[in-house]
């Protein structure tokens, strides 16, 4: 199917789906130490939510958090003192999509991360970047103490200033793992405290395969609808013609 939108046509039977997904078990990607999910029957009297253990269909208790257990989305309320949640800020699903992969810049620390003058100055809706080099271990990548690529808080303030509104990464986050808790490029990109940016994401935890090429996409961020700042989310993107 051919969408023909102002910004171009786009093949809707020619996508690449972003996301990672909850797993079960520890054969998952894991980041900050959280814990891998966990899905367990539901057990209430006689009633087990299991039909392999006798039950009359399946119905699971699902223990997860959406920040280290794969791809999500998160809004200013994952650093705001006030309550602000995903659904609220996500109110559109299709974006104008700019697909960009680049090496970050090692620093003399280690430390390896991605400058604003590695990005151009124009920028469309939303960007999506893929660090390389790139693999498929990052499906199962175990990130914790590895102080993985991150975004330098100037860059963050670029992409703001840029207009771009959602921002995703292949990486766990775009802070460095250990910052002492400033989180200086979530604020920055979300113009937190100063004057916040309520429809702007961030999704992290994506994986791009190699097959999509750079370049401009239509983007279709779904989400999980849950009250909280961040929800796993499942970002498809599709070949502009």
């Amino acid at each position: 199917m051919i969408l023909q939108t102002e910004q171009g046509q786009f093949d809707l039977s020619a996508g690449f789906d972003l996301s990672i997904p909850v797993r079960r078990g520890p054969n998952s990607v894991e980041a900050f130490y959280i814990p891998h999910a966990q899905m367990e029957p539901y057990c209430a009297g006689s009633f087990v939510g299991s039909v392999p253990q006798g039950g009359a269909c399946n119905c699971e208790n699902i223990r997860f958090n959406a920040h280290g257990n794969g791809t999500h989305t998160e809004c200013v309320g994952h650093v705001s003192k006030e309550a602000h949640y995903l659904p609220d800020s996500l109110k559109e699903h299709f974006f104008i999509a700019q697909l960009i992969s680049l090496e970050p810049a090692k620093q003399a620390d280690g430390d390896a991360l991605f400058l604003p003058e590695q990005f151009p100055d124009s920028l469309p809706e939303a960007l999506i970047i893929r660090s390389l080099p790139n693999s498929k271990d990052k499906l199962y990548k175990k990130y914790s103490g590895t102080n993985p690529v991150y975004l330098h808080p100037d860059t963050a303030t670029k992409f703001r200033l840029a207009g771009v509104k959602h921002l995703l990464i292949d990486q766990p986050s775009i802070d460095r793992e250990e910052d002492g808790g400033a989180l200086a490029a979530h604020k920055n990109y979300w113009n937190y405290p100063a004057r916040p940016r309520m429809d702007a994401t961030i999704t992290e935890l994506i994986f791009v395969p190699d097959e999509a090429k750079d370049g401009i996409y239509l983007l279709n961020l779904m989400t999980a609808v849950m009250e909280t700042d961040a929800v796993p989310s499942k970002p498809m993107i599709y070949l502009s013609l």
